[in-house]
């Protein structure tokens, strides 16, 4: 079993900066997929991206060059850094883990960007 919990999420006005974190515990080990999605109002849950425990990235074009996902392996934690936020970044942003043939989820943080 893997436990993910984020932490970071907030209120940030249009054009800010915010950064979620998200460690992971358990039986986390060999290769492995981390990265985050994000589930505004309404809409379907999405990729974010991902990072490999090599640090190979993957990113949705609708944050790519904004967004940077990275990882600290020694701690198992993932990293998104999110900038020049735009009120359509509004969501929860859930982590997530890929460790073998399983998904696993954290709980989620709420972004909100507004002014």
């Amino acid at each position: 079993q893997v436990q993910l919990v984020e932490s970071g999420g907030g209120l940030v006005q249009p054009g800010g900066s915010l950064r979620l974190s998200c460690a992971a515990s358990g039986s986390i080990f060999g290769r492995y997929t981390m990265g985050w999605y994000r589930q505004a109002p309404g809409k379907q849950r999405e990729l974010v991206g991902t990072i490999t425990r090599g640090g190979a990235t993957n990113y949705a074009d609708s944050v790519n060059g904004r967004f940077i996902i990275s990882i600290d392996n020694a701690k198992n934690t993932v990293f998104l850094q999110m900038t020049s936020l735009k009120p359509e970044d509004t969501a929860v942003y859930y982590c997530y883990a890929k460790v073998g043939y399983t998904d696993y989820w954290g709980q989620g943080t709420q972004v909100t960007v507004s002014s």
